[in-house]
């Protein structure tokens, strides 16, 4: 079996949760994913060599490119896996494509050029049109501010992507011998595309009569992680109370360093220790005092728990530990699905919506008051008994099933 992304470590951290449970139903797995050293090693602790894919997604990440080279990087990653895919998908069954739009509908040609059996995923809901909820805009796209409507808005969406990704998408298809394609977005989609989110965190809504296609929601991949935290940091969580933690995965964020040291001081000012993560924006504290300490790669799911709050970007990946943990959350949410989850977590009541992507003293207090308030606790930890845990099986076992 063979899956395909390409985008940052939330992407990738759902494929191996998925590779895992795959392999212990007796599946050979392969995983195309963009060449970064801590996707390789993610992988490897399930058993799952990456097939490299394009650039490093952390490089294009920190690149930033400009809207008028979306075209340019997208007809790259629709090359890459035509190139990359291809190849590592000789003797697979089953192929999950996943991910942004471009390279989701690279795959999909392949697998069709292939005659492989395919799967469209997608780890947030905001690429399934809805009448309930605008689409997500493209940068350098924005829709006409007069257009309110929803459903013009996602006709509006379907246009925008045939001019961003269908150029670059037919010149490969043609190559290889495939058709056009005369409206990616819903070539991507299909008639039955899964949804791996929690039905909880991310109920969807069918809506007859705008939708033509049936979503198969599995619940969120996970993988139980294992990795031990490390004993300085279990030594620092035992000498004190529960820390806050702040960390903003892979969004690189510019002004970084002003930013943890906004955090550190607000969270001091609110009676809590931290804990911050580096991430892709290379957070820092630049203090030497012993109520912060400062983690790189870690075990999520074991330290979340043990959090007064957790302080995150709004990643589908991070949203789903911090909920099923319990922890009140504080989402500070930099692009993309993020301003969507972090509406998910406020319309839950188990923590905040920060708004706006870079926290001042006086708005990041405001909504630590409010994570930090017992009932939000409280709320939390009853959300967080409601998730679902069998997303993965109940994946993996669709997926054998489509090879019988």
């Amino acid at each position: 079996m063979l899956m395909s992304t390409y985008g940052s470590r939330g992407d990738v951290e759902p494929l191996a949760g998925l590779a895992a449970q795959l392999r212990e139903l007796g599946a050979e797995v392969r995983v195309c994913a963009p060449p970064d050293e801590d996707f390789e090693r993610r992988l490897a602790e399930v058993g799952v060599a990456l097939v490299p894919v394009g650039m490093s997604a952390r490089e294009l990440t920190k690149s930033a490119p400009l809207p008028s080279t979306l075209p340019e990087r997208a007809a790259q990653v629709i090359a890459s896996q035509f190139e990359s895919v291809t190849a590592a998908a000789e003797g697979c069954d089953v192929l999950a494509a996943t991910d942004m739009m471009p390279a989701a509908a690279g795959a999909l040609s392949v697998a069709e050029k292939l005659g492989i059996h395919s799967v469209s995923v997608t780890f947030q809901q905001l690429t399934l049109p809805s009448p309930y909820r605008r689409p997500l805009e493209y940068a350098g796209r924005p829709f006409p501010l007069e257009v309110t409507d929803n459903r013009r808005l996602w006709e509006l969406d379907a246009e925008i992507n045939n001019e961003l990704f269908g150029a670059a998408l037919n010149t490969n298809r043609a190559a290889a011998g495939l058709p056009p394609v005369d409206d990616v977005r819903d070539y991507v989609i299909g008639s039955r595309p899964w949804l791996a989110t929690d039905p909880v965190l991310d109920p969807w809504q069918q809506a007859p009569g705008f939708t033509d296609f049936d979503v198969v929601q599995t619940g969120a991949w996970v993988v139980p992680d294992a990795n031990p935290l490390p004993p300085d940091l279990v030594a620092f969580l035992e000498a004190g109370a529960p820390p806050v933690y702040v960390g903003f995965g892979s969004m690189p964020m510019l002004a970084a360093t002003d930013v943890a040291q906004v955090a550190l001081a607000t969270i001091r000012a609110h009676g809590h220790r931290v804990i911050m993560a580096r991430g892709w924006a290379d957070l820092d504290v630049l203090d030497d005092q012993d109520d912060c300490f400062v983690v790189g790669e870690v075990n999520q799911q074991a330290l979340f728990p043990q959090m007064a709050a957790v302080v995150h970007h709004g990643g589908a990946g991070t949203t789903t530990t911090a909920t099923r943990s319990g922890a009140p959350q504080v989402v500070v949410p930099q692009s993309a699905d993020q301003p969507y989850w972090a509406g998910r977590i406020a319309d839950l009541g188990i923590g905040v919506d920060h708004g706006g992507p870079v926290p001042t003293a006086e708005s990041l207090s405001a909504a630590l008051a409010t994570a930090l308030n017992p009932e939000t606790r409280a709320r939390a930890e009853a959300v967080a008994g409601q998730i679902r845990s069998d997303g993965t099986e109940l994946a993996a076992k669709l997926l054998v099933d489509a090879c019988d």
